[in-house]
């Protein structure tokens, strides 16, 4: 068969033929389940937490559209800029794509984006329990993941936003990345702020011998 703008081409593969976009119900499924993790475990309360949460589920809905119902990106690329991609699910790899470096290149993609994003996902959920835990007891929580980054949750954020541009990259999300980072970084800069007000020379201590997102390569092993 010939390769067209929405059909299959004769690859031998029955990944390189399934067509790219359509499946909405998948779209709505992944989106579901996305934003349920984001109110679930971030769990916003003040302005700030709802506007950035706001933020993060527009990247999460910019990311399944794109994913499954409709390429954007894709479009955009092939009707603006002449780029010749045929809409196959597969392409949606877009660095592989871009870079000519084919299915086993798609494949590597992939999975790193995916490592990155099941490394941060986690966090997430480890964090969201022990803040939990945390304020049943009021008080300052440093065990666990926190031991390692003082902000474990806003790091599992990055992580799984960053893995799914590694994954599968699109203009929107592109986009938002930075400003999601931008957003969570000062939100917990006021955080900071708060329990330095409660908890003084405690908070200080914890602040003084824990790194703020990521801690050294060599912790990361402990932190899996």
């Amino acid at each position: 068969m010939s390769a067209t703008a929405g059909g299959l081409v004769n690859t031998g593969t029955q990944q390189e033929s399934i067509p790219l976009g359509g499946h909405w119900a998948l779209t709505l499924i992944m989106i579901v389940i996305g934003l349920w993790i984001v109110f679930k475990y971030l769990a916003p309360k003040s302005w700030k937490e709802w506007r950035n949460v706001g933020v993060l589920q527009a990247f999460i809905v910019a990311l399944y559209v794109e994913m499954y119902g409709f390429p954007l990106t894709i479009y955009l690329l092939t009707a603006f800029l002449g780029l010749d991609i045929p809409w196959l699910h597969i392409k949606g790899h877009l660095w592989a794509t871009l870079f000519g470096l084919g299915e086993t290149g798609a494949m590597i993609e992939m999975f790193i984006g995916l490592g990155i994003v099941v490394l941060g996902i986690p966090l997430i959920f480890r964090g969201w329990y022990l803040v939990y835990r945390a304020q049943q007891e009021d008080r300052l929580v440093t065990e666990g993941v926190y031991s390692y980054m003082r902000h474990p949750q806003y790091t599992g954020i990055y992580l799984a936003l960053f893995g799914q541009l590694v994954h599968w990259p699109t203009l929107p999300t592109l986009v938002l990345f930075p400003l999601i980072v931008w957003l969570y970084y000062h939100l917990a800069r006021k955080e900071e702020k708060a329990l330095l007000e409660k908890f003084g020379k405690e908070y200080k201590l914890y602040q003084q011998r824990t790194p703020m997102f990521f801690p050294k390569l060599t912790r990361w092993r402990n932190i899996v």
